[in-house]
């Protein structure tokens, strides 16, 4: 009950800042896609190739584009109002059914790259701040080094070359096995078997981020009094590292890990094109494509919504690992 109460003064001033924020991007983004030349009618014109000046004129009084630029924000807005983002004219369906196809994808996909990024920065890191400047250390700086330079779709490219055309282990793209039908733990294992490789390459270079912040915020923290006192009371080195150096240490990684769900969701554009994998990605730059700003603009704004919750669950997070945070606020 004192760690909820304590946590709720946090949860308001979070709540105070996302919500101007969300309001102002859905503003920008608004206005920012309609600066881009072109729009939907243009492109599924020349894809028929015979499209007339009349049926341009139609097809974009037929899907609100030839409207001025306020009218057509303020009837986004009343769209919005009213839990809608609009129809898609290249896909010819609402947005929030095309997104809601797309989306569980996404997610699985970022959530298995956030958690092997994490799990593995913080065992490398430890790792490495064990015997800062030993061999392990020196080894293991040249290697996320590696990870943090060689751009993701290069990664992708490799992974597919050496565990799905060399090896033969795993598929090289999709989402799962056409024509099996599946079920439960087996459907469930299928699918695994498919997000290995677009969640490896997604992850990587969060990995090499992760592991040289927590050996920084580790050799930081152990350097610090109150560490010294705990081993001077006779705890284990396990438990002076656990218990003390690494949940502090933690609080920049959470962080961190907040403002990369944003690079996540960019990344997830080229790792979903690489393994063509059905997400928010793929999606995003299929819209961008065919000039489906109403496509695009339910992306953007479904994206900076996960950023602003995930931004608020660091908060929240980094009250319950150091409760000064939470007195503070």
């Amino acid at each position: 009950m004192d760690r909820t109460r304590r946590l709720l003064p946090v949860l308001g001033r979070a709540l105070a800042d996302a919500v101007p924020t969300a309001l102002l991007i859905l503003v920008v983004n608004f206005f920012l896609l309609r600066l881009a030349p072109g729009d939907a009618a243009e492109v599924m014109a020349g894809e028929a190739g015979a499209a007339t000046e009349e049926t341009l004129a139609a097809m974009r009084s037929r899907f609100g584009l030839d409207l001025p630029l306020l009218d057509q924000f303020l009837a986004y807005l009343n769209n919005l109002a009213h839990l809608s983002l609009g129809f898609s004219p290249r896909y010819n369906m609402p947005v929030a059914e095309l997104i809601g196809q797309r989306l569980p994808g996404t997610l699985m996909l970022m959530g298995l790259a956030l958690i092997l990024a994490l799990l593995a920065g913080l065992a490398l890191g430890v790792l490495m701040a064990r015997a800062p400047g030993g061999v392990l250390d020196r080894a293991l700086s040249v290697a996320v080094l590696l990870f943090y330079s060689v751009p993701g779709f290069w990664i992708g490219l490799m992974l597919i070359v050496l565990f799905s055309v060399k090896l033969g282990w795993l598929p090289s793209g999709g989402a799962r096995t056409i024509g099996q039908g599946l079920t439960g733990v087996a459907a469930l294992a299928d699918q695994l078997r498919y997000m290995v490789l677009p969640g490896l390459s997604l992850a990587l270079f969060y990995v090499a981020i992760y592991a040289r912040l927590v050996r920084a915020a580790m050799l930081e923290v152990r350097a610090q009094d109150f560490v010294r006192t705990a081993a001077a009371k006779g705890l284990s080195p396990l438990a002076v590292t656990l218990r003390h150096v690494l949940r502090n240490a933690l609080l920049p990684v959470t962080t961190v890990a907040g403002m990369h769900v944003g690079g996540l969701l960019g990344g997830a554009v080229v790792v979903e094109t690489v393994y063509s994998w059905p997400g928010l990605g793929r999606l995003a730059f299929e819209a961008v494509m065919a000039r489906d700003f109403s496509v695009l603009l339910g992306v953007l704004l479904l994206s900076s919504l996960l950023v602003l919750v995930a931004n608020v669950a660091v908060d929240l997070i980094q009250a319950i690992l150091d409760p000064r945070i939470a007195v503070r606020s």
